[in-house]
Formats: C-alpha cells, sequence, structure tokens
C-alpha cells in the first residue's frame, strides 16, 4: 500500500521534509532502478518508515499499530496459520468477541480482507503496519515451531538409525535424512539465525545456530547418522560426496515459508570427520539508511562528505562477520545513479543490487581480486567495489585506480580504523599513495540490541564506571573521558527475546576522516601507530568504545554488550 506519488509529494513538501525538486529526481531513480520510492527516500534520510506508516493510516484513515517488540498470545496468534499468515502480510494480534484485529501491509486490500474473513469465520478489523511490525510477529511463530522442533527432530534420528549400514550417498537421499535437514534450516531460519554448525565431536553430532552474532546450542545428534548427514548437504550444494579429505565450498537455494535463502556451505575436515557450517543469506536486501545501520549524526555527516568525492579510497575494516558488506552496499545504495557505472568484485554476491554491475571472483576461470580489478579497469567504472583487499597485488592495482579518478571501496581486517594505514604500507603501498588516495577508514562491530519489549533503566554502579573508565584509558589514554551516566539500560527477558534481553543487532563504529593533518603525518619519516592515533584524536576521532557508549546512553544497547566487542 502507497501514497499516490503526487499526493506524497505533496504531503512532504508541505511538512518540509524535502523539495520538489529532491523529491522529482527521487522519483526518477526509484523508476530507473524499480526501485521503492519509499525504501528510496528513507535510505537518503528523508523521512523514516515510522513518520510514513502515520501518513498513510492519516491518509486511509485506518488504525496504525506497532508490534515490535509485543508478544502475541499462542491461541491468537494461531488463529492464522504462518504460512498464510507470511503470504498474506497479515497478522492476528488481538481478538474482541467475534472480530479479529488483524495487523496487515495493505490493510485496504479487500480481497485479503475477505480471504481472512472466509478463512477465520470472525469479522476482521484491519490495522496498517510496518514490515518489521509482521516480521516481529512472524519470529513468535518460530518460538512455536521450536516445541515441536525437538519431537520432530528425535522422529527423524530413529528413522535415521535405522539405516545403519546403508552406504551414505543412499541414506542421504532417504527420507529420514531428508527430513532432518530440512528441519535443521527451518528452524534456523524461524529463528533468524545467520549460520548453523553441524560439528563431529568424538561421540555425538552437535548442532549450534548463530543468532544475533552468539553461537547457541541446539541439540546433539547421535554419530553413526554423521556420514549421511554430511553426504545430504554435499547433494544439495553440488559437491563431492566421495571427498573427505580436502575442504570444499558450495552453496544452494531453500525456500522456506515466503522467503528464499542462499545457502553458502563449507566442509572442512577435522580430527573426528568433517564439519559443516552453512550461512543463510536472503536473495535481496532492500536500501538501508545510514541510520538503520545504526550510525549517530556526527558519523553520518564524515560518511556523507566522503563518499560524494570522486576518486579516492573508502575503506571499511573489522573481522570476519561484522556487517562490513552491509555497509558497503549501503554506501553503494546511495551512490547508484543513472550517470555513474559501478561495478563490484566479490567472493561471494551475498545480494543483489539493481544496475549494479556485480562480478563473482572464480579462481578456476583465473578471475581473482587482482585480475578482476584490472579487468574492471577496462569497463569504464566510475565506481568500483572490491570485496576485500587480501595481497600486495589487490592492494597496488587499488591503490592506483583510486589515484586515476576512481573512487574505491573496499574492505580490510585490521582491528580499528588508523590501523588500515600500517596494514596498507605492509603491503607494499608507498607511504604517500596511501596519504593521496585514501579517504577514509571506517572501523565497526556488531552489537546487540536491547529487546524493546523487555527494556528497563537501572542505576549504574560504581563498579561499571571503573571498567568503563579502564577500557576508555587504554584506546585514549590519559586525556580519556569520563563515562558518567546515572542511568543505563538492560532487557530483562521475556518471551519475544527467548529470556536473552537482545533482539537484532546493530553496528558501533569508528570513522578515521583523512585530513590534511592525517595525510602529512603519514608521509611523516617518524611516522607511529600512536602518533597517528594522537592526530587522529586531536581531529575529533571517535573511538568504537565511545561510539558503542553513547549508545548504551541511548538506551540502544548495553555496556556490557560493548565492552565485550572492543574490550582490549
Amino acid at each position: 500500500m502507497t501514497l499516490p506519488p503526487e499526493k506524497l509529494k505533496t504531503l512532504l513538501i508541505q511538512n518540509d521534509l524535502l523539495t520538489e525538486e529532491d523529491f522529482d529526481n527521487v522519483l526518477k531513480e526509484a523508476q530507473r532502478t524499480d526501485k521503492n520510492i519509499i525504501d528510496l527516500l528513507v535510505s537518503r534520510g528523508y523521512l523514516t518508515r515510522d513518520y510514513y506508516a502515520e501518513l498513510l493510516a492519516n491518509y486511509f484513515k485506518v488504525p496504525r499499530v506497532k508490534l515490535v517488540g509485543k508478544t502475541i498470545p499462542k491461541e491468537i496468534l494461531n488463529l492464522l496459520p504462518e504460512d498464510i499468515a507470511r503470504t498474506k502480510n497479515a497478522v492476528v494480534f488481538d481478538k474482541q468477541g467475534n472480530t479479529l484485529l488483524v495487523a496487515m501491509l495493505n490493510p485496504v486490500d479487500l480481497e485479503t480482507l475477505n480471504f481472512l474473513e472466509k478463512y477465520t469465520g470472525y469479522f476482521i478489523k484491519p490495522y496498517l503496519a510496518l514490515e518489521e511490525d509482521l516480521q516481529s510477529v512472524f519470529s513468535q511463530y518460530g518460538q512455536a515451531v521450536s516445541q515441536d522442533f525437538r519431537k520432530t527432530i528425535e522422529d527423524s534420528i530413529r528413522a535415521s538409525l535405522k539405516l545403519k549400514g546403508v552406504e551414505a550417498s543412499k541414506a542421504a537421499t532417504e527420507f529420514p535424512i531428508v527430513s532432518l535437514i530440512d528441519n535443521l534450516i527451518s528452524y534456523a531460519a524461524s529463528l533468524n539465525a545467520s549460520d548453523i554448525h553441524i560439528e563431529i565431536l568424538a561421540d555425538e553430532i552437535l548442532v549450534r545456530f548463530r543468532i544475533d552474532g552468539i553461537l547457541r546450542e541446539i541439540i546433539r545428534l547421535p554419530k553413526e547418522i554423521h556420514p549421511a548427514i554430511v553426504a545430504r548437504i554435499k547433494i544439495l550444494s553440488g559437491l563431492q560426496i566421495d571427498e573427505h579429505h580436502k575442504p570444499q565450498d558450495g552453496r544452494f537455494k531453500y525456500k522456506y515459508a515466503n522467503s528464499v535463502f542462499d545457502i553458502r556451505v563449507s566442509i572442512m575436515p577435522t580430527m573426528y570427520g568433517e564439519k559443516v557450517e552453512m550461512r543463510l543469506l536472503t536473495g535481496s536486501i532492500r536500501p538501508m539508511s545510514f541510520q538503520e545501520l545504526g550510525m549517530l549524526e556526527d558519523t553520518i555527516k564524515i560518511v556523507q562528505n566522503n563518499i560524494t568525492k570522486t576518486h579516492g579510497m573508502i575503506l571499511v575494516t573489522g573481522p570476519t562477520g561484522c556487517g562490513k558488506t552491509t555497509t558497503l552496499y549501503a554506501i553503494l545504495n546511495k551512490l547508484n545513479r543513472p550517470e555513474v557505472n559501478i561495478v563490484t568484485l566479490e567472493d561471494p554476491i551475498e545480494y543483489e543490487l539493481k544496475y549494479v554491475n556485480q562480478i563473482q571472483v572464480n579462481p578456476k576461470a583465473g578471475i581473482d581480486f587482482a585480475n578482476g580489478l584490472r579487468s574492471i579497469l577496462r569497463q569504464d567504472p566510475d565506481i568500483i567495489m572490491v570485496g576485500e583487499i587480501r595481497d600486495s597485488k589487490t592492494a597496488e592495482i587499488a591503490t592506483h585506480a583510486a589515484l586515476t579518478g576512481h573512487l574505491v571501496l573496499s574492505t580490510l581486517h585490521t582491528n580499528d580504523a588508523p590501523t588500515a594505514v600500517p596494514r596498507l604500507v605492509d603491503m607494499g603501498i608507498p607511504p604517500f599513495l596511501v596519504a593521496a588516495t585514501v579517504n577514509m577508514v571506517i572501523a565497526q562491530r556488531l552489537v546487540r540490541r536491547i529487546c524493546r519489549n523487555c527494556i528497563e533503566s537501572y542505576e549504574v554502579p560504581p563498579s561499571l564506571y571503573k571498567t568503563v573508565d579502564e577500557q576508555l584509558k587504554i584506546v585514549k589514554g590519559d586525556k580519556a573521558p569520563q563515562f558518567r551516566p546515572k542511568l543505563l539500560y538492560r532487557g530483562k527477558g521475556c518471551k519475544s527475546c527467548n529470556f536473552t534481553g537482545y533482539r537484532g543487532r546493530m553496528a558501533i563504529y569508528e570513522v578515521l576522516d583523512v585530513n590534511e593533518k592525517v595525510r602529512e603525518y603519514i608521509q611523516d619519516p617518524h611516522f607511529s601507530i600512536d602518533g597517528l592515533k594522537e592526530i587522529a584524536f586531536s581531529s575529533g576521532l571517535k573511538t568504537m568504545l565511545e561510539d558503542g557508549l553513547a549508545k548504551a546512553e541511548l538506551g540502544l544497547t548495553t555496556i556490557e554488550e560493548v565492552i565485550r566487542v572492543v574490550k582490549e
């Protein structure tokens, strides 16, 4: 459900959110890239999704409901099965007599309303909800699934054990093993897990899911069915079933409810057998604003200023799985305009970006990061994204591309933003070239968000001040500021967050703006990383710890979570 473009334009201009020219430009871009205009308006910071929902509710004269963090009673939720709820983008959140209160993305869709009334046998009172509201409720179906999961798996295990003695490749195609793997993946998807780990131990199989960045043990399985489980996953991902001594990588598609997942598979031989790691990726990603990523206003200003430059290098640093690619995609979304040619070189391509030329690294075909980047430069690009700078060849070509009129985006593995400079020098890039080409370095980590359903405030104990002050002193020295808020926030734990107190993740950032002072010091013969940090701090660099503490004060995350990911 959307407002007519002209009506939306009028309302936004009346509320001084943008100019007529701004709106027309965004509308043209939405039509060119076949994107939702609201996604683009949000990603470019003109409005928030919540504000747009209020506009819609007022225009169509339907009530608005917010469901994020709210727990729906099981007997109410199950009045509409999960598959229908996801297909129709509608969830039942309350019942009043013979009327169901239903949250919908499109509460004026008469066809869906008629269907729901016939299916449920109740009158339907529609409410407008955002996608995040529905996703919050969809996850509660997953909690219901968890109650039946163990029984379903146990049934599959008993049937699988009867296949003992059957060749693994044959057992992998039998129903018990097929059902077991399907149930594991479906359960992981229902819990919004990012990874599934199937680990072979001395006498059993351990299955763990990574949820909100933390590994959680899910179930233990008999060791006897391990060969069949691994063979089944190899068949799905097109790998060699009879190869057990070399690492193998593959991928396959998996449909769950209304979503299609691209599942990346890595199989690695270990002491007791082969370990399987599966990463669950959705096939597409909607444009995200910098605010949605977790950037505060001061960070956004620095990033906006640097991505408007026509040449130079922007680097995002951090360990594997810290959201670097998502940040790069958010930047590319801002830069994706008709007048620029954007080419990316990725390993793997995690999400599809329309009107961006994405290239998959393929060493067998001679396309590695260095060779691929060399070929990209013959494609007349304006903006280049290289998935990762791993070696001196890639670093050299990327640096020269940035020096010759291209805007280059890439990632490095460093612990903080300033360390990216000596890392490039170690790769053989002369300091004067690093100074001439690098515009900005963004270091980041992911922290868990406090569950909005069970958030509470508390008075800060003196011991916590001491812990934070010690960490601040380590990263900023004797000039470290004191951290003295009277109140902080945490999640008590509830059904909505599986009693963890956290739900979802966001990034904390450290952004090094390479200004003239920094450029001069990079070329100084007496360069040191401590000296660079001192100059960066004097220029206003805020560390990841400080950014995290600011978000803790705002009630977005907890001090404990910030310390966990940045502790020195």
